[in-house]
């Protein structure tokens, strides 16, 4: 299936991990160990130039690979006989060098890395660019009010910039993560047969470190063909991010509800439209986004269930990591590009969040009259008597400030004045202006992906 490629990804993230890219990383793989084995001196320097020049993934046929990889149980063995045999076209001796020493999951695993290296850089940028047009949304609209909502009822009020601020807190905790997990995922596995790389007599460490450096992957102290944490560890935090994002664009597209039209999707040719209702301007990134946000969850499920692998190779767990997590990637990936696409272009109607102020006929200021009085009659009394003035309020559709100021047992504690003053959405802001500042000035801290 390519038709939803663009909607559920986007072109350079298929592009590296796609059926070619997968090859090309095996062969960057057994490209790099000919060097390194070369340049240790286990295998002739004139043998590895020769295996490194058949290295190229357009010497191979990929239709003939997947039939061979039904009966081999993988690719790297039948595309290891593929690269002997076209070694062997150009030199027989250097053939018998193709390989040398390593396994099939070793190919694989470095492989993968690879393309995960390419992977996750775009994460990183697309990243950055989502924390640019978060830290720019929560700047412009610090002190944009609007109605903050709990349990999807109106709770108190607030700014949009705070609620962009608390999306732009978690985005840049996952930068954090990013950098953090790099080094310890993209991590050279090469161990042979079962990790002693014996078949090497003790240069072992020795080329293990070349290869590293020829690919620039970390190097372990000991290779992990079992030990999957590493595969686990970038699928949970993928899985955070999809998560995070699914918060993002849940909230906006409550948000784009017709009977709340405090926010809009941008407009263009053909988005967002309906096949049979003219006036619809669907959400269409929302959806594509929670989309992942419900997919991502049971993928990374796979991942963790997968990791208790059997003894010094894996039977059925390594193999489900193999589509599980390119998928993962994808989703993830696409859900965040799509994001960072949309949000610069996110429209705010400041006037129409004003107007949604007052749908509770000033309910929502209840808290700052209960919390002044509680100072003068103590928190229960306050509490009881505002919670008598809003159902009255609610039962006779009138103004909450209106019941109030006709309350005889208030008048001995409030003053008018006062009572107009807690009604004044900018007495009751709290500290929302401060926590937006700090945010945007941690994402100041983080350098942008150059």
């Amino acid at each position: 299936m390519t038709l939803y490629d663009e909607l559920f990804s986007y072109h350079e993230l298929t592009q590296i991990l796609s059926d070619e890219s997968r090859v090309k990383g095996v062969l960057r793989f057994e490209a790099a160990l000919a060097k390194a084995e070369a340049r240790t001196g286990v295998i002739p320097e004139g043998a590895a130039r020769k295996i490194v020049e058949q290295c190229q993934a357009a010497r191979f046929d990929l239709s003939a690979l997947a039939r061979e990889a039904a009966h081999s149980g993988n690719i790297a063995i039948p595309l290891v006989k593929m690269l002997t045999e076209s070694v062997a076209r150009q030199d027989k001796h250097a053939a018998r060098f193709v390989h040398w020493s390593t396994t099939s999951q070793d190919a694989l695993d470095t492989g993968f890395l690879l393309q995960l290296q390419d992977a996750l850089t775009l994460f990183d940028a697309d990243l950055s660019r989502l924390s640019e047009a978060l830290a720019a949304l929560a700047s412009q609209h610090r002190t944009t009010v609007i109605v903050a909502r709990t349990w999807m009822q109106q709770a108190l009020p607030t700014t949009f910039g705070f609620i962009v601020a608390g999306w732009l807190d978690a985005v840049l905790r996952h930068r954090r993560r990013l950098a953090e997990i790099r080094p310890r995922v993209l991590t050279l596995q090469f161990g042979g047969a079962v990790g002693t790389l014996a078949a090497l007599s003790g240069r072992g460490p020795e080329v293990a470190k070349a290869i590293a450096e020829e690919l620039r992957l970390t190097l372990p102290p000991a290779p992990w063909h079992t030990n999957r944490d590493r595969m686990a560890e970038v699928a949970t935090f993928l899985g955070l991010v999809t998560g995070t994002l699914g918060k993002i664009a849940r909230d906006i597209s409550l948000h784009t509800q017709t009977e709340v039209a405090e926010l809009f999707e941008p407009v263009g040719e053909g988005r967002g439209g309906s096949s049979t209702m003219p006036h619809k301007r669907n959400p269409v990134t929302c959806a594509i986004v929670l989309s992942a946000a419900n997919r991502v969850p049971g993928l990374v499920s796979t991942m963790l269930s997968a990791m208790p692998q059997e003894q010094q190779r894996g039977l059925g767990g390594w193999q489900a990591e193999w589509e599980t997590l390119p998928e993962i990637l994808r989703l993830a990936g696409g859900a965040l590009h799509h994001l960072a696409e949309m949000l610069p272009h996110l429209r705010v109607d400041v006037e129409r969040m004003r107007q949604n102020m007052e749908a509770t006929r000033g309910l929502i200021f209840a808290e700052a009259v209960s919390m002044a009085l509680a100072d003068r009659m103590g928190k229960m009394p306050a509490h009881l008597l505002v919670e008598a003035a809003c159902k009255k309020a609610h039962a006779e559709r009138r103004p909450l400030k209106e019941v109030l100021q006709l309350e005889p047992g208030l008048h001995s504690h409030l003053t008018l004045p006062d009572l107009e003053s807690l009604f004044d959405v900018r007495n009751y802001l709290g500290s929302a202006s401060e926590f937006v500042e700090r945010v945007i000035a941690q994402a100041r801290e983080i350098p942008p992906v150059s």
